[in-house]
């Protein structure tokens, strides 16, 4: 009897897809971070989720301290006019913005990113107000690439 309900479990732990699977056919976007000399100091990974989108930034040679991220409305950052074409945050709310806003937090307020004294910072959050497919603050239809 328990040989039989060993292997029942084994053939259904053969049967299940793994997590690592799963989280590989999730949708992914990938962004490099410069700062304005042009020199790239981070890279943000942003993940589709059943509900909202993981982001996870990683950032080195900054000053120590904290930094805000936001997501912005397009994916055009020119150096030359110190990335004001990236044009305002993604679902813009009058009065303000962050995500203690009494007004409530724009879709594109994500938390801030604290650097080390070692000039690292590293951070991951859930957001539930953006996509990278679909709806009203879906990502990648705003920073699409021209070729």
């Amino acid at each position: 009897m328990k040989l039989h309900a060993l292997t029942i479990l084994a053939t259904f732990a053969l049967m299940t897809p793994s997590l690592a699977d799963y989280r590989d056919s999730l949708p992914k976007a990938h962004a490099d971070l410069i700062d304005i000399d042009g020199q790239k100091v981070g890279l943000a990974t942003l993940t589709e989720a059943p509900g909202g989108v993981l982001i996870h930034v990683r950032v080195e040679g900054l000053t120590p301290g904290k930094k805000g991220l936001h997501l912005h409305s397009h994916g055009s950052c020119d150096r030359a006019t110190g990335f004001k074409s990236a044009k305002g945050h993604v679902g813009k709310v009058e009065g303000g913005h962050g995500l203690l806003n009494p007004a409530g937090p724009e879709a594109g307020d994500i938390p801030n990113i604290f650097v080390g004294a070692d000039g690292i910072g590293e951070m991951e959050a859930f957001s539930t107000r953006v996509s990278l497919t679909a709806g009203e603050h879906t990502l990648l239809e705003r920073f699409h690439v021209n070729l």
